[in-house]
């Protein structure tokens, strides 16, 4: 499995892409449908118009990582939709969930980040 960190910044595609795209015709629906440039370090989800597979396309400073999971048996259930937008941000956790074929929205977590203030402090 990936291991996505907290900092990470996660983008997800909210219509289906043609699968027999490499990476190079992955980079280009990033900077032509999603308006990002594929090599900001983002990561990049996709999934293919029947709902079983996954891929995840980043850039790591050297060159590109392309990974696919494809369900075998079922589909992924939940994915973000919008009427007007191509994209969806998502944090870490919440690809997690998804990766696994969960709801990523219904992932009861703990927030994020809450800011901490120094000793003496107060709000």
């Amino acid at each position: 499995m990936i291991q996505a960190t907290a900092t990470m910044r996660v983008l997800v595609a909210t219509e289906a892409v043609d699968f027999r795209k490499g990476i190079d015709g992955m980079a280009q629906v990033c900077r032509e449908h999603l308006q990002r440039d594929p090599m900001s370090g983002w990561m990049f989800v996709f999934r293919n118009r029947r709902s079983t597979s996954v891929r995840i396309l980043a850039y790591d400073g050297q060159g590109f990582w392309l990974c696919q999971k494809r369900l075998s048996k079922g589909r992924f259930q939940w994915w973000p939709t919008h009427a007007t937008q191509v994209i969806r941000f998502l944090q870490a956790h919440q690809l997690q969930v998804l990766l696994w074929a969960g709801n990523a929205e219904s992932a009861g977590v703990a927030p994020i980040w809450r800011p901490v203030g120094q000793p003496g402090q107060e709000k």
